[in-house]
């Protein structure tokens, strides 16, 4: 790749960042296409300030990951309909310097999702209540299914469920019984402390289908005690790419090459998970 003075700049802003793979992946598929472009990472903590520097930078797109896909919204200047009712932004596309916000999440997670299971008439239980989960559970709200939100803070959650006229569980007395599927759209369980789950054991049901969003490490504790429970699994990496790949098409207008990323992102969880390894021998 050859970087000049004609080449778009991209980048993921969040805290933490340092554990994306969105860099690697989008570079890839730069690459393969023949693209200009250079994606990076920015930790922020100061989005005013982010969003004011991606102005004058002309710094052509932005993915948004935890915590800003909400707070985001109100410094953009024009917000795609589908990301206005999820009321979450993961993806802008600066226009000579105008903001346009939308939210490839949706579409993204709906996708992983619906290659493992249908989801009209399921009973599905998402856990969160903020920028990803409003991203899910407005997904499966427009497949069909019967949505409860589960969630820690009983407010945030009860205001999410009541936007979407569905029902709420707060976690501590989410036991799993009677759902279909089970998605965690918060961060429990990613690098560097894999060794949390969002629920407890006993939550996780055969023939249960189970989705977590966090995609480092590949495979969660929680997807490790799912598969061992005998429910099927979704991994993070499914939502990731396919999320990837709607953000690549539109700040390129190409076709995305899906596979490339995928490998990409599956090959480099294997490179960290082997350096992890050898670190603790």
């Amino acid at each position: 790749m050859t970087i000049d003075a004609n080449t778009r700049l991209y980048a993921v802003i969040g805290d933490p960042v340092a554990h994306s793979l969105s860099p690697a992946m989008h570079n890839a598929a730069f690459e393969q296409t023949g693209y200009n472009g250079a994606y990076t990472a920015f930790r922020v903590t100061d989005l005013p300030g982010a969003i004011a520097g991606i102005r004058a930078l002309d710094i052509h797109g932005l993915s948004v990951t935890i915590p800003h896909k909400v707070a985001v919204m109100d410094l953009l200047d024009e917000i795609d309909p589908l990301a206005r009712r999820i009321g979450a932004v993961n993806t802008i596309v600066n226009e000579d310097g105008r903001l346009f916000g939308f939210n490839s999440d949706s579409p993204g997670a709906m996708a992983a999702l619906l290659e493992k299971t249908p989801v009209a008439h399921r009973r599905v239980a998402v856990i969160g209540a903020g920028g990803a989960a409003r991203a899910l559970a407005h997904g499966i709200r427009e497949y069909g299914g019967r949505l409860t939100v589960v969630n820690r803070s009983v407010d945030k959650g009860q205001r999410l469920a009541g936007e979407l006229e569905s029902d709420f569980c707060p976690l501590a007395d989410f036991s799993g019984v009677g759902y279909d599927i089970l998605v965690n759209t918060t961060s429990v369980g990613m690098v560097p402390k894999t060794d949390r789950m969002p629920v407890g054991y006993a939550c996780l049901r055969p023939g249960m289908t189970v989705m977590d969003i966090v995609y480092n490490p590949l495979e969660t504790k929680l997807l490790k005690a799912a598969r061992e429970a005998g429910c099927a699994v979704v991994d993070g990496v499914a939502m990731f790419v396919h999320q990837g790949a709607l953000q690549f098409e539109r700040w390129t207008g190409l076709k995305a090459p899906v596979q490339l990323m995928k490998r990409t992102v599956i090959d480099a969880l294997k490179q960290t998970g082997e350096k992890e390894r050898g670190s603790h021998d």
